[in-house]
């Protein structure tokens, strides 16, 4: 079977003018367009000669989708620009229009996973450069839709708020994405959002492109679905452009940036291509396509279209085209042969240097007057402070404005600070992430709520995927710092079920570089909150995971004891790494979190009664685990026990027991856990929750055990 190379080498020398044809009326802007689709077309090549020589990691291949060129072409190098895996002709594009000379260099960097790439440092095949404005994306499925739109929020707002954005003002962005791409609920939610602000008149210039290719690995889209799907978004412009029809391409390319850029509004450009050479170097395409129906796709190909162009205006002859076409080749494979000493990183270190959390430095709270407060009264009061000090401080999500939060977090927050930086978004888990990480991306520092902590699973991928992926896909060269506040953990009394009282944070805990803080005591919560958002100014994901149960806790062992609240505090920062301590007993320390902590304090009164005299610890943050001052704590007791409110398997106990253990703790250590299982509705919560009985008699059975 004849393959594209072959046969664009074999077209390219018997093209001839045609009578009648066209004539494009700026030859040099299609020459430019050739230039860049036929670079990325032989970097498509490089991909898979490196990887038959083992020097090569990723083949997922532009081929067939240079048509893409065009936007890189027209669009400004200021425009941000998030892509699809097949955006190479977009890329090539507007390094060449930014004057770069290093362009085809970056990617074989990049396709060889070498240190020196200058956007990932070696980590991963990534399209962008922060010269060029294009933020590095990877390839979960269309995960950077709802960046792209909170980013075109930010650009939209940012002038009435009197903020400067790393951008022009009149910047747009744009989101490449493919056909099978669009079907996927993170897309449709994204698209929907896009919609949605443009329903409700706000400013969000996102151009989205889908380069329509009809399939998805080896399934087929239906015929004509994606088009219908992306034409009924109410309030976003359609428009469509033929891949293999490069004067059309152009102008209806210039239109769609025009308006997206004249209106501040949504826009689509659906994108006709066509895809060579399968889905990746290992996809062997005959397994599901005929081979006449692979042939046909090849005249379509948008880079012999170029050229024909070029040879109707009389710009090129066809003999011509395929010197450029081989020039370009031997530019390529010139540089590819260069590349294949080049230096990998060779250190776990090394690689996780993105991923580590910034110094912050500790600062002692100062009382201020007023009635003391609870949790939820100390985190909206530190709230309103850090919207009060810092313009840049966005807080949004369901409910959180002009109600104040389903548990009255942040009431009067919106009517002190107005609807542009305290504001309600759509039921949209997905949205609001991302939201965060766009908005955080235009210069803002985001502070988004999620619900209740079981709304976050259908979108923790915005986490892990995107947030705290950024860095490290970009060696620290782009972040997106945010503070996302989940309301979660169980203990609800009088409402729940496993959606309001859910104890599952595995998630959490398992993603590089997030950092999570769960706030006990009112005491503690302003200078967590603080030190969060101290380190997502230094570019960090924070998760803020506040204990439903105890929002509005106001006693500990009797009614009217008040101590589960505190004096007003400003100020404070209670940095990763420090834990809290609660008594001085000898005889066991208690190492809990959250909910625990109550629950444990209530416990050392019970044990106190029966002559045992234990220490409460708190962790505050789970991720990372404080480990060196937990150590440092423990290694004065003999009996150590991890008071855990989650699951007992894959719960923070595990985590906990495993670095005493690494740490060779001396004595006994024990856990006590809730069950595993999803909590149920009414009193039938108790029988898998952990409870303070279980907490003491698991102490008390620890105390009395012999050591070993």
């Amino acid at each position: 079977m004849e393959t594209i190379d072959e046969y664009v080498v074999r077209t390219l020398p018997a093209l001839e003018p045609r009578p009648g044809a066209e004539r494009a009326r700026d030859p040099q802007t299609l020459q430019d367009l050739f230039a860049a689709q036929v670079q990325s077309r032989h970097l498509d090549f490089a991909a898979r000669w490196l990887q038959a020589r083992g020097a090569g990691f990723y083949t997922i291949g532009s081929a067939g989708h240079e048509s893409n060129a065009a936007l890189g072409l027209l669009s400004e190098v200021t425009d941000p620009a998030l892509l699809h895996y097949r955006s190479g002709g977009l890329y090539a594009a507007r390094s060449a229009r930014a004057g770069r000379e290093d362009g085809i260099r970056a990617i074989l960097l990049s396709l060889v996973s070498a240190r020196s790439d200058p956007m990932s440092g070696g980590r991963h095949k990534v399209f962008g450069h922060p010269g060029l404005s294009i933020i590095p994306q990877t390839s979960t499925i269309a995960s950077h839709l709802p960046r792209s739109v909170g980013l075109g929020l930010g650009l939209g707002f940012a002038p009435a708020l009197g903020r400067h954005t790393a951008w022009p003002e009149d910047a747009i962005v744009l989101c490449s994405f493919g056909d099978a791409s669009a079907n996927h609920s993170t897309a449709v939610g994204a698209l929907n959002a896009a919609a949605y602000l443009a329903h409700r008149g706000l400013q969000c210039p996102v151009l989205f492109v889908c380069e329509d290719n009809r399939i998805g690995i080896s399934t087929a889209s239906p015929r004509g679905w994606p088009g219908a799907m992306l034409d009924r978004l109410p309030g976003i412009e359609y428009r469509t452009a033929d891949g293999d029809d490069p004067i059309g391409l152009l102008e209806h390319t210039r239109q769609a940036l025009d308006a997206v850029r004249s209106s501040r509004r949504p826009g689509v450009l659906h994108l006709s291509t066509v895809r060579f050479s399968g889905h990746a170097g290992s996809d062997a395409e005959i397994s599901y396509r005929t081979r006449r129906q692979i042939e046909a796709d090849y005249a379509q190909d948008p880079l012999v279209a170029t050229a024909q162009a070029l040879v109707d205006a009389g710009a090129l002859t066809g003999a011509e085209a395929l010197a450029t076409y081989e020039a370009m080749r031997d530019q390529v494979m010139e540089q590819a042969e260069e590349v294949l000493g080049e230096a990998h990183l060779e250190s776990g270190s090394a690689v996780m240097v993105p991923l580590a959390t910034p110094a912050v430095a500790p600062v002692p709270g100062r009382e201020t007057e007023g009635p003391r407060r609870t949790l939820a009264q100390a985190i909206n009061a530190t709230l309103a402070e850090l919207l009060e000090e810092h313009s840049d401080t966005l807080v949004f999500g369901e409910d959180v404005a002009v109600k104040g939060g389903v548990y009255g977090v942040t009431r009067g927050l919106r009517k002190r600070y107005g609807g542009q930086r305290v504001f309600d978004t759509l039921l949209d888990e997905q949205t609001i992430l991302g939201t965060a990480l766009g908005t955080a991306l235009a210069g803002f520092l985001p502070i988004p709520e999620i619900q209740y902590l079981a709304y976050l699973h259908n979108a923790e991928d915005q986490l892990r995927g995107e947030a705290a992926s950024l860095a490290f896909f970009s060696a620290g060269q782009y972040r997106n710092g945010m503070v996302v506040r989940i309301a979660g953990l169980a203990y609800q009394r009088g409402f729940g079920g496993h959606f309001h009282n859910d104890n599952s944070v595995a998630v959490l805990r398992d993603v590089p570089g997030l950092v999570l803080a769960v706030p006990s005591h009112p005491s503690d919560a302003p200078g967590l909150l603080r030190a969060c958002h101290e380190l997502a100014r230094q570019g960090t994901v924070c998760v803020f995971l506040e204990p439903i149960a105890r929002y509005h806790s106001r006693d500990l062992h009797e009614d009217g004891d008040g101590l589960w609240t505190a004096a007003p505090e400003t100020d404070a920062v209670i940095p990763p790494g420090q834990v809290g301590v609660y008594g001085d007993g000898r005889d066991a320390v208690l190492v809990t979190f959250g909910n625990g902590t109550w629950l444990s304090l209530r416990a050392a009164e019970q044990l106190r009664a029966r002559g045992v005299a234990v220490t409460v610890v708190d962790l505050r943050w789970l991720a990372p685990l404080p480990v060196e001052a937990l150590v440092d704590v423990c290694r004065g007791f003999d009996r150590v026990l991890v008071v855990d409110e989650t699951r007992r398997s894959a719960g923070v106990g595990e985590g906990v027991v495993s670095a005493l253990v690494d740490a060779r703790q001396p004595g006994r250590i024990a856990r006590v856990a809730s069950a595993d299982s999803f909590i149920p509705l009414g009193p039938a919560a108790e029988t898998v929750l952990l409870g303070e009985e279980e907490i003491v008699q698991a102490a008390l059975d620890l105390v009395r055990s012999p050591l070993r």
